[in-house]
């Protein structure tokens, strides 16, 4: 084993450009396939007598200098743990190689002091590096002064300058700062300076391998990026800053990934006063909060092709909001996301007619359409906070038109306000319950609308039947009704009031009229075959009262 000579400083060879240019995670081409037996070996590997006893073992199987210090790392971080009593007790603490190897346990500086010594017993260069760090404790927006608060190193690799944290690639302190568990963080390994810069502030700024380099100020404002936002293979955020304002009772964040994610938030701890919505390649979220004030936001993400629910916390800002826009209150029902977005469509609703999760009508009518996957059958209904609808009527005020592998969705809203539409879907062959996919929110400011319901439909009307008239379930009484109705595979049609009346077929539609005096109902009813003579009731209109 030979020491190594002095450690050159950092220069221009070095410096990696800031911001990241979101190439790769690290600071050099690691294939981590190729460290399985090496990571394996060296975790196995357990001598606790001497700094150079460990170092002599752990590189029987490492060749190159890359593989040592891999060897190093791994060990470190499977075998040190983090010192909470030390931490509060300085005075009684030794950051020794030899009594951190001794006593397995340590705080960042003897984690960095072992590192560093076991390098330089495998004669590759190393640094050991102090600072701020926004790690336990940090509080967003906060400012740093006095002493520096954390330690890790810096290998010298292939020519080039590298960094790493094996105090935070070991595992996590709780909340409450009383418990260390173990977690291996593989994102601490050689990490992009542009990355590490994020939560690492060295007291000389040479070691931020940066150009340009970072100042101070910079460091305090700008967002923290925690290690589950890469891994998770998300590339920016904005703002950019960790702090936002209000803009008339808005404020918006934005996520950039690489692949389809999933995304929740929390604004105060509830996912209420926001409307996300998921884009190809990340999401976008109009936060609306209902009281002024300082409110904290997280973010959580998780990838789409996770089989576990488990989100994990990408972000964290805080809000600040000067004013109140009220008429954004959403509806309690209002789940996120809202809207269409590649995941309804993985789930077979394709070319939706309105792609934005708002839909505003000022006659309180709208209409959408998806064209849907084979086998696919669906449910809509209708939530307002200020409804009384039953859940029958909720359905009701929803009519589904199908034409061919097309589906359209007519909406009859019941008063102005602010609706849910809750969109469910199951496979026709599937006989088990409806699954909830998605909603819109529907908007509506013009108080004059109050659109009846639409009539109800019995079992025997056919999904691709359509009403052309009356559309409205509620009839006026004492008048003649207009019907138009495009039914097939039938031989009669009759609309039963207090007299019946039998429309008549032409060119694919069954029409004729029907007089609503003296009845409260009126029914809709067909002869599937000329040979019988039993009627099935299709639909079901009632008569306004006198």
């Amino acid at each position: 084993f030979q020491r190594t000579e002095a450690p050159r400083p950092p220069e221009g060879k070095d410096l990696h450009v800031y911001p990241w240019d979101k190439s790769s995670l690290k600071s050099m081409p690691v294939d981590l396939q190729q460290f399985e037996k090496l990571d394996a070996y060296a975790l196995k590997v357990n001598v606790k007598n001497s700094v150079e006893e460990l170092v002599k073992a752990l590189l029987k199987q490492a060749r190159t200098d890359l593989e040592k210090v891999r060897a190093i790392w791994m060990w470190i971080c499977h075998h040190i743990e983090y010192d909470i009593v030390g931490y509060h007790n300085k005075s009684q603490l030794s950051s020794k190689p030899i009594d951190v190897l001794q006593t397995g346990k340590s705080i960042c500086e003897g984690y960095a002091g072992l590192f560093e010594q076991m390098c330089s017993i495998a004669g590759i260069q190393c640094m050991k590096l102090s600072g701020y760090s926004k790690g336990y404790g940090y509080k967003m927006g906060q400012t740093f002064t006095g002493d520096s608060d954390h330690a890790w190193n810096a290998v010298y690799l292939d020519g080039r300058w590298h960094l790493l944290d094996s105090t935070w690639g070991s595992g996590a302190v709780d909340d409450s700062f009383t418990k260390f568990t173990f977690r291996y963080n593989e994102f601490y390994f050689l990490t992009h300076p542009a990355l590490f810069i994020n939560n690492h502030f060295p007291d000389n700024s040479n070691w931020q391998l940066l150009k340009p380099t970072l100042t101070l100020k910079d460091f305090e404002n700008n967002m923290l990026h925690n290690s589950n936002f890469y891994m998770l293979g998300l590339l920016t955020a904005h703002p950019e800053t960790a702090v936002i304002q209000t803009v008339n009772g808005k404020a918006s964040v934005s996520v950039d990934c690489r692949s389809a994610t999933l995304f929740t938030f929390k604004l105060k701890g509830t996912d209420e006063h926001g409307l996300m919505t998921l884009k190809k390649h990340g999401m976008k979220l109009d936060i609306y909060p209902q009281k002024t004030g300082s409110h904290k936001l997280q973010i959580f993400a998780k990838p789409s092709k996770a089989s576990e629910d488990v989100y994990n916390c990408v972000l964290e800002y805080v809000v600040e909001c000067k004013s109140v826009d009220k008429a954004m209150r959403f509806p309690k029902g209002l789940h996120q996301p809202v809207g269409p977005s590649w995941f309804t469509e993985r789930q077979g609703f394709l070319r939706p007619s309105h792609p934005n999760p708002i839909i505003h009508t000022n006659d309180g009518r709208c209409s959408v359409t998806f064209t849907l996957g084979k086998d696919i059958s669906i449910l809509a209904s209708l939530h307002s906070d200020n409804s009384s609808l039953t859940e029958d009527m909720r359905r009701r005020h929803i009519m589904q038109i199908h034409r061919g592998n097309q589906i359209e969705l007519k909406i009859h809203l019941p008063h102005a306000g602010n609706f849910v539409l809750k969109i469910y879907a199951k496979k026709k062959s599937d006989p088990g319950n409806y699954d909830y996919i998605f909603n819109y929110l529907i908007t509506c400011l013009n108080t004059e609308v109050k659109w009846p319901a639409f009539p109800q439909s019995y079992s025997k009307w056919v999904e691709d039947y359509e009403i052309l008239e009356p559309l409205s379930g509620l009839l006026p009484a004492n008048r003649n009704i207009q019907f138009k109705l495009k039914m097939h595979g039938i031989a009669k049609v009759l609309v039963q009031a207090e007299n019946t009346y039998p429309l008549t077929q032409s060119r694919g539609y069954w029409e004729g009229t029907c007089n609503t005096s003296g009845c409260r109902e009126v029914f809709v009813m067909v002869h599937e075959n000329a040979n019988h003579s039993f009627y099935s009731h299709v639909l079901k209109y009632e008569v306004e009262t006198q």
